[in-house]
Parts: C-alpha cells; sequence; structure tokens
C-alpha cells in the first residue's frame, strides 16, 4: 500500500480509517519482548552505576566516561515509561501505571502529568493555534516581528542550544517537580507528582546516608544531567527542522501533522538501541499505540512512512539554528535572517 492509498492530510479524500488499518496491525504487545528490555536495560544499568562508584577512587574523568553509557540506559529508561505513558509496552493498564510510575521516579519524571502533558503534545503537534503543550517553544516570523527588542532577546537565549542543552536538563529537574500551571490535572496526576517526588527524596537520603551526599551525586547527577541533555536533543530534531509542519488549525490535519512534521531520525544501531527507536518519530506520532520495539518494521514495510525527512546525527546538529516558524515560506528560519529586518522596523518606529 503506497501513500497514494494513504490518507495523509486534508488534502486527500481517502478516510483515517485506512491508514488506522496499517498502523494497527503493529500495535500488538509482547510480553516477553517488554521484559526483555526492562532486564537488558535495568541490569547493565545497575552494573554500571556500581562501576561509576568504584571508578571514584580513580580520577574523576574515569566516572564521567561512565556516565556516558549509563546516561544512554537512562534515555533507555525513559523511552520505557514513555510506551508506558501511550498503553503500549504492557497489554495490562495497571503494569504500564506500575512501570510507569517506577521508571519516571528512575528518570525524575512524574509518570501521570507527564502522560497527560504528553497527550495534549501528540493532540496538537503542528497547530499553532494550540501551541505550548510538551513542545520547544516556537513563534512566527510575523510574532517574532512584533516582539519588542527586550521580548526577542529573551526568546533567542531560551532558543539558544547552549542554553537548551547547558541550562535545559537543570530547569526540567526542577519544573518537573511541581504541578503543572493552568493545568486542570485529576488526583492520580497531582498524586504522581507528589509521590514522585517523596520517591526521589526518599532515594537522595537513603543513598547520601549509605554513599555520603558528595558521593551520590557524583555518581548519578552526571548520569541524568547528559541523559536530560540528549533527551531535549532529540525531542528538539523530532519536529525542529526546516521544511516541519505547522498551520492554523482550521487547516490543521492530525495525520499529516504526524507525518510531514516529525523526522525520522536515522542512527546507528548502537545509539538506536539506546534510544528506544524514537527516532522513528513519524511512525510514532501517527501510531503513538505502536511498541517502540514494532516502529522500525512498521516503517520498512508501509511506503506510507518513506516519504519524510530524514535526518542523521550531522544534518539534526544543523537544526539547531532554526527558531522562526516562515508562515509565508513554510519553513523554519534561522533568526539572523529577521534581526536586520526587525532593527529597521524599530528604527521607522522611532522617525
Amino acid at each position: 500500500m503506497t501513500s497514494a492509498q494513504i490518507s495523509l492530510g486534508a488534502e486527500s479524500s481517502k478516510p483515517q480509517r485506512q491508514w488506522g488499518k496499517v498502523i494497527s496491525r503493529y500495535q500488538q504487545t509482547v510480553l516477553w519482548k517488554a521484559v526483555a528490555q526492562l532486564i537488558t536495560t535495568f541490569v547493565p544499568m545497575g552494573v554500571l552505576f556500581y562501576l561509576m562508584y568504584r571508578s571514584l577512587a580513580l580520577p574523576y574523568i574515569v566516572t564521567l566516561l561512565l556516565a556516558l553509557p549509563t546516561a544512554g540506559l537512562l534515555v533507555r529508561t525513559f523511552i520505557i515509561m514513555h510506551d508506558c505513558g501511550h498503553g503500549s509496552f504492557f497489554k495490562s493498564r495497571r503494569a504500564n501505571e506500575i512501570v510507569g510510575w517506577i521508571t519516571g521516579v528512575m528518570t525524575l519524571t512524574p509518570f501521570a502529568q507527564w502522560r497527560y502533558d504528553h497527550a495534549l503534545h501528540h493532540a496538537s503537534s503542528g497547530d499553532l493555534d494550540r501551541r505550548g503543550h510538551g513542545d520547544i517553544d516556537t513563534i512566527t516570523v510575523k510574532e517574532y516581528m512584533a516582539m519588542p527588542a527586550a521580548k526577542r532577546r529573551k526568546y533567542r537565549f531560551v532558543r539558544n542550544p547552549f542554553v537548551m542543552l547547558g541550562l535545559g536538563p537543570i530547569y526540567l529537574m526542577i519544573n518537573q517537580r511541581r504541578l503543572l500551571k493552568n493545568a486542570h490535572l485529576n488526583e492520580l496526576q497531582t498524586f504522581s507528582v507528589w509521590s514522585t517526588n517523596i520517591a526521589i527524596a526518599a532515594i537522595v537520603i537513603g543513598f547520601s546516608w549509605w554513599l555520603g551526599f558528595g558521593t551520590f551525586m557524583a555518581i548519578y547527577f552526571p548520569a541524568i544531567y547528559i541523559a536530560a541533555a540528549a533527551g531535549i536533543m532529540l525531542f528538539y530534531v523530532q519536529h525542529q527542522f526546516e521544511d516541519t509542519y505547522w498551520h492554523q488549525h482550521a487547516n490543521w490535519d492530525y495525520a499529516t501533522a504526524a507525518i510531514k512534521g516529525s523526522s525520522y531520525f536515522k542512527m546507528n544501531p548502537v545509539l538506536q538501541w539506546f534510544t528506544g527507536n524514537i527516532g522513528l518519530h513519524h511512525v510514532h506520532h501517527l501510531g503513538p499505540r505502536i511498541p517502540n520495539y514494532n516502529l522500525q518494521r512498521c516503517h520498512d514495510e508501509n511506503d506510507m512512512f518513506h516519504d519524510v525527512t530524514v535526518l542523521t546525527v550531522a544534518s539534526a546538529i544543523k537544526t539547531m539554528r532554526l527558531k522562526v516558524w516562515d508562515e509565508d515560506a513554510k519553513r523554519l528560519v534561522p533568526i539572523r535572517e529577521l534581526e536586520a529586518r526587525a532593527r529597521l522596523l524599530e528604527a521607522n518606529r522611532a522617525v
């Protein structure tokens, strides 16, 4: 079945049920694969944390080098939590809730609150009228040009790659400790935040009593910091590329936003394993209930997923310069293209 036979946008007359049939073939969970992922993630991560502890007797650079694969396993842990949030890791809802909460604690993420915000992200990705749910803050050229200079500077600061990847992990660690602003959270989501905070505090206190606070932080902090930075980078390149998809709500289409507004971040097998196949983001956004271990097969077996933006590590890094959506050109553009125009407008206003 080709892309011409599957509905991918509002301009197509093919109904949703046709592409729905495609993704439904890959949504079945397999218990032994889920259990295998838990074992192959948690066991080596435990070993690596122990090796990091033992390596403290050596120069600290050795500990930091060990933090790299440990961070990779924390990213993989987050992907397991992510699948639990979509109900795709286990058939059992209760199993998804339990494992999701545990992996959330391990990655400093309140599971139920994150699941709520992430569901809004899936439902509104690429919709200019419904921005702000789990997205990197993105504005249009017209909005940028209408901003006063101070707000433009703030926007450039937040979107600076060094700020996003350097301060972003710290911001996430702090911001996820509180309830979302203006969010109508139910009791489960509120409980998720506080129970996660209590569990994290208990772990920090327990390990600090056992090993010492400095020792615990020397082991855990570099691993979770690198993992968070990698997560921000992954999330950024999955939606922030030059020919991505943004439309006003009246012209927005879920399937088109999934395929055209999500990249295929092609990685080598090692990185793909650590990131739980999340680079196949175009498949995931169209079929969020597809388990991570079925994403590659779904992509390979269906032509509808082949006409997408493919990014490599090198090209993904280049996307970091793209910061503002040009509604006329239908592409993300660098801010430097706009600054001269903005200064000219300000000069004209001052006259």
